[in-house]
């Protein structure tokens, strides 16, 4: 499949037929994204928890404000994507960072735990495609809840929910979502060349 093809078919799916996903489909899209998504001097700080038991789904929906249950806790995946800030910091205290910055730490221009994070969630939509899989993301507004569940230590941050799982025929979750209600941004808004 070409990345042009991949592209056009990335949207947020909503509804899923409701087949479990195998283990080995999940395996290849959360390998991807360790292996192949950028990470800021190979820190190594990004952590995944695959979560496909039905009560666990159901406890991080209502950590996300979900008070029935709905598409996020009927998706038959939910892959917790999280990171740790602490691997960072130790990676670039070693000798041979310290060597580039003159023997202190880089002094961080943006969280890039967080950005390699964002990077793996988008390998992992991709990868849902490739694999035949829909996918989409949300966030939770109890943290602590999800750390609970999930058994998560203290010094792992929460980032996001990537659901995954085959699309159902017709999503009308989707309908209503912001990209068929409100139209995009001017490009020249948004992209700007050589100088903003």
């Amino acid at each position: 499949m070409d990345l042009k093809d991949v592209l056009k078919q990335r949207r947020s799916v909503r509804t899923y037929d409701g087949r479990p996903v195998p283990r080995e489909v999940l395996e290849r899209i959360t390998n991807a994204a360790v292996v192949r998504a950028p990470n800021a001097g190979f820190s190594q700080g990004l952590r995944l928890v695959v979560v496909t038991d039905p009560a666990l789904r159901r406890e991080i929906a209502v950590a996300a404000g979900e008070d029935e249950p709905g598409w996020g806790s009927v998706a038959p995946v939910h892959v917790v994507v999280l990171t740790r800030e602490d691997d960072y910091h130790e990676r670039y205290r070693q000798p041979d960072k310290l060597a580039i910055t003159g023997g202190v730490e880089v002094e961080w221009p943006a969280p890039y735990w967080y950005v390699d994070a964002g990077a793996a969630i988008m390998t992992l939509m991709l990868g849902a495609i490739d694999e035949g899989l829909a996918s989409a993301i949300f966030g939770v507004v109890d943290v602590p809840a999800v750390h609970r569940a999930l058994g998560i230590p203290e010094d792992v941050r929460f980032v996001a929910v990537v659901t995954l799982g085959y699309a159902a025929d017709a999503d009308p979750a989707s309908s209503g979502a912001s990209v068929f209600t409100r139209r995009r941004k001017p490009r020249a808004e948004v992209v700007r060349w050589e100088r903003w």
